[in-house]
């Protein structure tokens, strides 16, 4: 059920976001897609990387595999061994390389090699789960879909534009709510205004660009 601050205006709010994340350090899918490493089979790779790994991380990670590995042909050559040293530092590079290796050869046994833009198979794969999926679909694919992490979980439910519990919660309310034009760009903006401007702990509320629209709910403390 909606409350009081169900009047939000989230259109408004985005239109100031994209000025303000101009000068800040795109999310990690986002900017290694505007590198170039934009097929379906990338993108779900850079996302495997990313799960549990900062950006910072990420991206230079996601660099380093491609420049030796970029197709599931190629990963499959792969010495495991290497596949997990060329994922480090990432977290869990050992289980990610294993998760990868699979991928790899089940996409050259059941697909011709090729990863398809399909939402049941993409959930099938070993450490691919919604937002993954819903990253590859929207990005590579053209497919609208609501891709939700912890900053666009956190951001939303601050707004009280959706009152929800979990990340999966929060991608069903925003596909009731939110017009489809704006799901893929929806992570695009606020992963990185999430990480630099409407943090989990301390945002900085006094300076932000939506001081007047935001009700802060469950902001205990800001800058």
């Amino acid at each position: 059920m909606e409350t009081k601050h169900a009047d939000f205006d989230i259109l408004e709010a985005l239109q100031r976001i994209r000025a303000v994340v101009r000068s800040l350090p795109p999310a990690a899918l986002f900017q290694l897609a505007e590198e170039g490493f934009r097929t379906p089979f990338e993108l779900l790779v850079a996302c495997i990387i990313s799960v549990r790994t900062r950006d910072e991380v990420t991206v230079p990670t996601a660099r380093r595999l491609f420049a030796r590995a970029r197709t599931p042909q190629e990963f499959a050559a792969l010495d495991p061994n290497e596949l997990a040293r060329l994922l480090r530092p990432a977290t869990f590079a050992q289980v990610k390389a294993q998760n990868l290796m699979v991928i790899a050869h089940r996409l050259l046994v059941e697909q011709n090699g090729t990863l398809p833009c399909n939402e049941e198979f993409l959930r099938s794969l070993p450490g691919v789960g919604p937002k993954c999926t819903n990253l590859v679909l929207g990005i590579a694919c053209g497919i609208p879909r609501v891709a939700v992490d912890v900053h666009v979980h956190r951001i939303v439910n601050r707004w009280g534009y959706v009152h929800t519990r979990t990340p999966e919660q929060t991608m069903q309310a925003l596909e009731q709510k939110l017009p489809q034009q704006y799901w893929v760009e929806l992570n695009r903006l606020l992963v990185p205004f999430g990480k630099h401007v409407c943090t989990g702990i301390a945002p900085r509320c006094s300076t932000c660009v939506l001081a007047d629209l935001c009700p802060r709910i469950g902001v205990t403390h800001h800058r």
